[in-house]
This record gives C-alpha cells, structure tokens and sequence, in this order.
C-alpha cells in the first residue's frame, strides 16, 4: 500500500497483469507511484492479450520445487484446467469445486511440508466467499520464500467479488514477488464465455482458453 504523504523511506515494485494481458511496473516510492512500460522482447501467440516479458525470477528458498508450477484453485480453474495444463507444461493443478480459501491453504502447508510446492504458486480462489486483509496475510505467510506468487481476480455475480478483487490488489501491492492476474478485468467484456450463472465456463471454450493463457502470462 502507499505511505502517508511525507519523507520517501521504502520502494516496491509493482507487476500486474491488465485485462489486456499487458504489463507495467509500477514503483511505488513512499508516497508516489511512477509507472514505466516494460520492454517486449518475447511474443506469444494471441493477439487478443497481448506480449509480455516476465521478469527473471528470483531464487526460492528451500521447500519449493524449481521449476514447478503449482496451481491451487475452485471451480473456475477446474473449467481452464486441460488449457492451463497445455499452456503451462508441467504445471501441478490442484483444483476442486466450492474450494474456500482456507482449503486451498491447507493444502499449500501440507505440498510444502512435504516438499512438493512449486516455486510458481498461482492462487485462484475466492469465487465462493469473501476474504479479508488477513486472509491474504495468512496465505503468504505459508508461500513465503516463492520465486512467484500470482493471484487471479475473480469474476462472480456475488457481493463478495468485488471485496475479494480489492483484497488481492492491495495485498499484491504490499508483498515482493507476488504478481495480480486480472481476469475480472478481462472477462467483464466478455459475457458470451460464460453459462447461465455468469462464472463457470465450457471446458475448452474461448472463456477457458483466455483464462489459462492470462495465467500462462503471469508465471
């Protein structure tokens, strides 16, 4: 989050990923935030999103895999799941319908006890409750060490949505190494992806197929 207004004391910066699939890094200096684009040197396949260029990815500590991507999330991700898993190859999905968020870190603390938690987390829960600052806190406390942390906004016609998407700015904001992947920005023009229920998405259709490569983007 941004300081009072006053003298500069800390810097951080800021990845997300638009609903456009394009990238900026914002520093966040004390009270001011200056934003400067990244350079593309690397292409991907879908006009629609976009380039983007990941920044290198630092270390992790000991108790995350290298290497590995490791994707904790509800329903929404079980709909992408065969898309992530060809887009990302390699990648450990874990997914499962009317998962809260309290499931999902469970199950991170149990991969990393046992030493099977990739060094590339993405987190795409919150579809069926709201989460508070502290929620998020707790999620990080378990995933501290990760080369990446990515956090998927969510697009449900609920009330919580929007607190939950607020929830994952700020603390994105506040934490190294994290990186917001917004796919309510992006599925919010697109209504046609989606079944009655305005959330759930075909498998294999285009919503699925924009999702898993938002993600494929972030890591």
């Amino acid at each position: 989050m941004l300081a009072a207004c006053g003298s500069v004391t800390s810097a951080k910066a800021v990845r997300h990923v638009s609903a456009t699939g394009t990238t900026s890094n914002h520093l966040v200096t004390g009270s001011r935030e200056t934003t400067t684009t990244v350079p593309s040197t690397t292409t991907t396949t879908t006009a629609a999103l976009g380039p983007l260029t990941s920044p290198p990815l630092p270390v992790a500590i000991a108790g995350f895999q290298p290497g590995v991507v490791t994707a904790i999330g509800d329903s929404v991700m079980l709909d992408a799941e065969p898309d992530l898993e060809r887009d990302i190859p390699g990648i450990q999905v874990d997914a499962a319908v009317s998962r809260q968020w309290s499931d999902g870190e469970a199950i991170l603390s149990e991969l990393k006890a046992q030493g099977r938690l990739g060094a590339v987390i993405v987190i795409g829960l919150g579809t069926n409750s709201g989460i508070t600052t502290r929620d998020f806190d707790q999620m990080m406390s378990i995933l501290e060490g990760a080369s990446r942390v990515v956090f998927v906004t969510v697009h449900v016609d609920a009330p919580w949505q929007d607190e939950v998407n607020a929830v994952l700015a700020v603390g994105v904001d506040s934490y190294p190494a994290t990186v917001l992947a917004d796919w309510e920005g992006l599925a919010e023009g697109h209504p046609e992806w989606f079944g009655a229920d305005g959330t759930h998405m075909p498998i294999g259709g285009m919503g699925a197929l924009a999702l898993a490569e938002l993600v494929a983007r972030s890591v």
